[in-house]
């Protein structure tokens, strides 16, 4: 699923225009990425949550060419889901034959 595709769904479900859907869908994800750029966790109640975490600097290799390189520090973004959307999938795949 693609952004636009979100953003139609809110159209439709929300009852606003196009346009605003967008908007709304733009500005949302522009406040939870600032909120991540800072470090602080973001936690949804019955959705999950997202996490900032440091790694470090690590030994890797080239694919092409073999020749070990250093792979240099970061921030990641992680997603853990909350137990209640994991119980909603899987009584949706239960369900599907």
């Amino acid at each position: 699923m693609r952004k636009v595709d979100i953003a139609r769904r809110i159209h439709q479900q929300a009852g606003i225009s196009g346009n605003e859907a967008a908007k709304l869908l733009d500005g949302t994800l522009e406040i939870l990425a600032s909120i991540l750029r800072t470090g602080e966790p973001i936690t949804i109640f019955g959705f999950g949550k997202f996490t900032v975490r440091s790694r470090p600097p690590r030994k890797g290799r080239n694919p092409s060419t073999g020749e070990a390189i250093m792979i240099s520090a970061r921030k990641v973004v992680t997603f853990r889901p909350s137990a209640l959307l994991t119980t909603d999938m899987n009584s949706v795949q239960k369900e599907q034959p």
